[in-house]
């Protein structure tokens, strides 16, 4: 709402220092700094009334160090992360931006499948909370609606770099480096240097006119990765501080490949494929940044709050939504590899399980326990150096995944 106002001031009164509002980078630093300190300092606000409510979190006996220390801490913390993110959105984003629009329905949908989940754990003292299935029907859903938002909405466009010899000097003196914007199912792959791949010629076997259909495959990766990176983001969240420390750096890593994918400038010098008004998200993304870092001083370990499925579910969709929306989500099993291999530890465990009973009688497992870090820490690795060095591993990770802009 402040882009509108100083927008009016600028045009009408040209108010001094009004036109700041103009740069995306302004608004996105403001939006961090103000989404901090609304996690910080409301947040403790908002414990206290979670245990005013007595809304503590029952720990199941897993037989872990220090479990049983854990019981009653207040958990749906993930509305701490929520109002940070949505408050300094609403005040410093173009609400008409499409990608700022999936975004907000991104949180507020994935906020209440997890909300629900945690208030029947809480308040219905059932310690399995909402079904599995209306789980993964609430994240299909949502897939499906972000898949069609951006295949079917006219403001959801690229632009691809011109062959050399077409490439034309303007009047200005600039080159025309980029064609017209047109829709696309086209998305970047990593380490190749041709890094496009259409979505839609996994069709083409249906002869001429496939591309109409190309939506069917789109809308299939979006609703894949949006489930499969949301439940990374809640298996994560097992010990204090991991699933919150590992999703800001993937966010910020997210930052800088929005920021990018929506400046024409960049874009061209690192030959990445230019989606116009992209680089809005830049100002969400920041707020979930300072919002996800802000709730991080109260969930580190000894955490005084949880942030439930309220906060996890939420994380991994925005994560996976982001990626999908710059054409990166291909480059999620290394930017997000801590969500990754804790789904695949949890899959391998339940598959061997399973496999070896059936084989044998009697089941076996690959790890002491699933998901992967509640393996170390049956290894007796304290929990707070085994979230230190998920994040070292997540750092790498990220630095990595912004080496893959030029490594081709």
């Amino acid at each position: 709402m402040l882009y509108y106002l100083f927008e009016y001031l600028e045009s009408q009164f040209s108010f001094p220092g009004a036109s700041v509002f103009q740069f995306i980078t302004f608004r996105a630093a403001t939006a961090f700094i103000l989404s901090l300190l609304i996690s910080t300092i409301y947040g403790k606000r908002i414990i206290k009334f979670l245990q005013k409510q007595q809304v503590g979190e029952t720990v199941r006996d897993l037989g872990l160090e220090g479990q049983k220390q854990k019981s009653g801490t207040p958990t749906m913390g993930g509305i701490i992360i929520i109002l940070a993110t949505l408050i300094p959105v609403i005040l410093l984003s173009k609400l008409n931006n499409i990608y700022i629009i999936i975004l907000i329905i991104t949180t507020v949908w994935m906020g209440l499948i997890g909300f629900l989940d945690d208030y029947i754990k809480v308040f219905k003292k059932d310690k399995d909370g909402l079904s599995g299935r209306f789980k993964i029907l609430g994240q299909v859903g949502l897939g499906l609606i972000v898949g069609s938002m951006l295949y079917f909405n006219e403001g959801v466009t690229i632009k691809e770099q011109l062959p050399i010899d077409q490439q034309i000097v303007k009047e200005n003196g600039r080159k025309k480096v980029f064609g017209e914007a047109h829709k696309s199912t086209k998305t970047t792959v990593p380490f190749f240097k041709g890094n496009e791949l259409e979505y839609s010629k996994a069709l083409s076997f249906l002869g001429d006119g496939y591309e109409k259909y190309g939506w069917i495959v789109f809308i299939f990766i979006t609703v894949f990765i949006v489930t499969g990176i949301s439940n990374g983001a809640n298996l994560t969240d097992g010990i204090d501080g991991l699933a919150a420390g590992s999703s800001a750096i993937i966010v910020i890593t997210l930052a800088v490949f929005a920021w990018v994918s929506g400046n024409i400038v960049f874009a061209d010098y690192l030959d990445v494929m230019y989606i116009p008004n992209s680089g809005e998200m830049t100002v969400f993304i920041s707020a979930f940044a300072g919002a996800l870092i802000g709730f991080l001083w109260y969930n580190t370990y000894p955490a005084q709050v949880f942030m439930g499925d309220t906060g996890s579910l939420t994380i991994g969709g925005i994560i996976a939504v982001i990626a999908i929306s710059i054409r990166k989500e291909l480059l999620l099993p290394i930017l997000a590899g801590v969500f990754v291999v804790e789904n695949l530890s949890v899959i391998m465990q339940v598959f061997w399980f399973k496999y070896t009973k059936k084989k044998f009688g009697a089941g076996r497992r690959i790890f002491k326990m699933a998901p992967i870090h509640h393996h170390y820490q049956k290894l007796n690795y304290h929990e707070s150096k085994i979230v230190v060095r998920f994040w070292i591993v997540g750092i790498l990770l990220a630095v990595f995944a912004i080496v893959t802009l030029k490594l081709r």
